[in-house]
């Protein structure tokens, strides 16, 4: 069979992704796990597990039959939306099979071709594809840059339609954290809603892992928060978070709702369960805060930057992809489950390895891991310094 214009096509883009180090495999962690979400540590978590086999037990069935609208829906999806919204701390809450089909979703559906999004330089690509589909006129602002966000918005003000503002809270590339309520004072200047998406703050961060919009009370004066299941809560799917209206709107419009066959009733009684036990974990909570800020003091110590990380997810910032791979398979090789993030995941020149940290990692863990990135970065450097002279 002769190679079609589309094989020949996809053979030369992986060829291409090869030459520019960019190509991607799928492996299984070995060692200790750096890239997990799993920021609590319930994944493995006896008591969840335990508790998600009593979910089991007591559902009528382990499918779901169909969609929401049709056959899929149960009283256990309806009880956990209740309790999703008690713990956002909004009115009503909806959700979706997926972090992506939420944001996809809540986007694609709210915004409309006369509106106006602004979305913030770095966010995550579910919220970029959502603006896309929706055909919103967008404005790209830099990383957290509040001076050109308000030129622009003031630019924009008396333009036709709504205009939305849509943010990660925490970055899941950089460990930072989006000025929420510098936002909301331009938002409300300007006439302006805005859109969180909590994902990496979900259950990590805040009293009771309720998020940075808990911690500020400000959740009833957003259009809509998102927060994930699969992270911190270590089970699957996201819900939208916000007004009674905002969810039945979403139940009629958000075509990756509408079109989605339901998750299966017993998912329900594991993310209950999850939120219950993330609610009361302060230590772990605690405990990251703790490691997160003696992984970036010694990394800096050892001259190495972290970026503009004040979280749990610490990049190491090291410019170039080949670096980047390097220092991934030095740590592979000192026992850490590593990866090299590298573009289009991140722009040009800032590959990096992503610390994604975890209530099981120890302070023995990072003064190890700090020690064996350093002593990665050092021989990359004496291996091209080597090279150069030879050249």
């Amino acid at each position: 069979m002769s190679e079609g214009a589309i094989q020949k096509r996809i053979a030369e883009e992986l060829e291409s992704l090869r030459e520019q180090l960019q190509f991607r495999t799928l492996e299984i962690p070995v060692g200790v796990n750096l890239c997990s979400n799993d920021y609590l540590g319930l994944a493995t978590d006896p008591r969840l597990k335990r508790m998600v086999a009593e979910a089991v037990a007591r559902a009528e069935s382990v499918g779901s039959t169909g969609s929401r609208l049709l056959s899929g829906n149960s009283r256990e999806w309806q009880e956990l939306e209740s309790e999703l919204a008690s713990f956002a701390g909004t009115q009503a809450a909806l959700y979706f099979g997926s972090g992506y089909a939420a944001n996809v979703g809540l986007l694609s559906s709210l915004l409309r071709p006369e509106d106006t999004v602004f979305s913030d330089a770095l966010n995550h690509a579910s919220l970029i594809d959502g603006i896309r589909l929706s055909r919103a006129a967008k404005v790209i602002y830099p990383h957290r840059d509040m001076r050109f966000l308000e030129s622009a918005l003031r630019e924009r003000a008396a333009g036709p339609g709504a205009r939305v503002i849509v943010t990660e809270s925490v970055f899941s590339m950089e460990g930072d954290v989006a000025p929420i309520s510098d936002l909301l004072d331009l938002a409300r200047r300007y006439g302006a809603e805005l859109v969180v998406d909590e994902a990496h703050a979900t259950g990590a961060c805040g009293h009771e892992g309720r998020g940075i919009a808990a911690e500020l009370g400000v959740e009833r004066e957003l259009l809509a928060i998102v927060h994930t299941c699969g992270k911190a809560l270590a089970s699957a799917g996201a819900f939208v978070c916000g007004p009674n209206t905002l969810r039945d709107y979403l139940i009629n419009r958000a075509r990756t709702f509408v079109f989605s066959t339901a998750m299966p009733p017993y998912l329900a009684g594991q993310i209950r369960s999850a939120i219950s036990l993330a609610r009361k974990a302060e230590s772990e909570r605690a405990h990251l805060r703790r490691i997160a800020s003696a992984l970036r003091e010694g990394l800096a110590a050892a001259g190495l930057s972290t970026g503009t990380s004040s979280t749990h997810i610490v990049p190491i910032m090291l410019g170039g992809n080949e670096m980047a791979l390097h220092v991934a398979s030095e740590l592979q090789r000192s026992g850490f489950a590593a990866k090299a993030i590298r573009p289009p995941t991140v722009p040009p020149g800032t590959a990096r390895i992503r610390i994604s940290l975890t209530s099981k990692i120890t302070l023995d863990d990072i003064r190890r891991l700090v020690a064996a990135t350093d002593a990665a970065c050092k021989s990359f450097a004496r291996a091209t310094s080597g090279s150069a002279v030879h050249a």
